[in-house]
């Protein structure tokens, strides 16, 4: 079961990492009559992309970091914070998990490392879900609102769902590691 958690909390912490990274948080929208795209814009965290017919594709950094909205800044801040704390939880498994091995005379230090590690997962988790989630509500809510254009219409993009299976892989990891 310590083994199966480690798996879990790895793979989320690798999803975490390329959630962070990823440019794939909003795709452009396509819901007018025009079915001939040449162009697909997304959005990131850390910078926009924009392919032409899937064969060139350009990204450029944002530009200035005081003229980003609050939210993405905050977003921003989770998610870093939240790629450190899983490494962090990823480390403190490790060394659970070798030192249950080493001496099964001191049941008291094996709970603190795991449960340390539990902790930890969950709370990455949470960090993981917070911006995720609420990117996918405020896309939501813009595709259905008739007062946003149509060309600024978003759909949810492959890194928010890579986040969400994330924070069950997190969630599933600390749950286990509590449990001990």
């Amino acid at each position: 079961l310590q083994i199966t958690g480690l798996i879990l909390g790895g793979v989320g912490m690798v999803g975490t990492l390329a959630v962070t990274v990823m440019p794939q948080w909003r795709v452009s929208a396509y819901i007018d009559g025009n079915i001939v795209v040449f162009e697909t814009i997304w959005e990131g965290l850390w910078m926009d992309c924009i392919s032409q017919l899937g064969i060139r594709l350009q990204c450029k950094f944002y530009d200035s970091v005081l003229a980003l909205p609050p939210p993405l800044e905050a977003f921003r801040a989770l998610m870093c914070i939240a790629v450190i704390l899983s490494i962090i939880s990823f480390l403190m498994a490790i060394v659970g998990v070798k030192y249950t091995h080493r001496t099964k005379e001191d049941p008291q230090g094996i709970s603190i490392f795991i449960l340390a590690a539990g902790v930890a997962f969950l709370l990455t988790g949470i960090l993981v879900l917070i911006p995720v989630s609420w990117t996918g509500g405020s896309i939501i809510h813009d595709f259905y609102d008739p007062e946003v254009p149509m060309p600024l219409k978003r759909e949810l993009g492959a890194a928010l769902y890579v986040g969400w299976v994330s924070t069950a892989l997190l969630i599933a990891a600390g749950a286990m590691y509590c449990s001990f």
